[in-house]
């Protein structure tokens, strides 16, 4: 069941969008922002809330990758593997990631502290490699730069 706080705050998006159905990725992304993923549970609150099918809601919260469908550590990384990173090191990076925080790629630390993902593009070719930790978003990285990131969030 929805709270009355997530009605409330997808009632204030769905002023911008012509029919409740537009609004579904807002109304996913308030339900992940209280919760920290959208449980099977939570797709079928948000479909009779906004008149849809399951099935619809999960079809859209499968397909964006930044919609995350089970529980997630508190900071998420998604770690970019387009092919500008390819070329300036993202395997190292990769690498030392794992390695340091003793987990592979979609896996969460035991501590629940970071969960590591990849994603095929941050926008960020220009400071390539590159990851986001929760929204803030880091280039041109380096096992030690990378040291320095993780060392903010613990």
């Amino acid at each position: 069941m929805l709270t009355d706080k997530e009605i409330v705050e997808i009632k204030e998006h769905l002023k911008h969008y012509p029919r409740k159905q537009a609004a579904v990725i807002e109304a996913l992304k308030v339900v992940q922002e209280h919760r920290g993923y959208v449980s099977d549970e939570s797709v079928k609150d948000v479909a009779e809330f906004l008149e849809m099918t399951p099935d619809e809601v999960d079809s859209v919260a499968t397909f964006y990758n930044l919609i995350f469908r089970k529980p997630v550590g508190e900071h998420v990384i998604l770690l970019c593997d387009s092919i500008s990173c390819w070329i300036m090191g993202y395997e190292n990076v990769r690498d030392h990631l794992k390695k340091k925080l003793k987990i592979d790629l979609g896996q969460t630390t035991e501590d629940k502290k970071f969960t590591l993902l990849t994603i095929p593009c941050l926008g960020a070719c220009d400071r390539a490699p590159a990851m986001m930790v929760d929204d803030e978003l880091y280039g041109n990285l380096t096992p030690e730069k990378i040291d320095e990131i993780l060392d903010q969030y613990k």
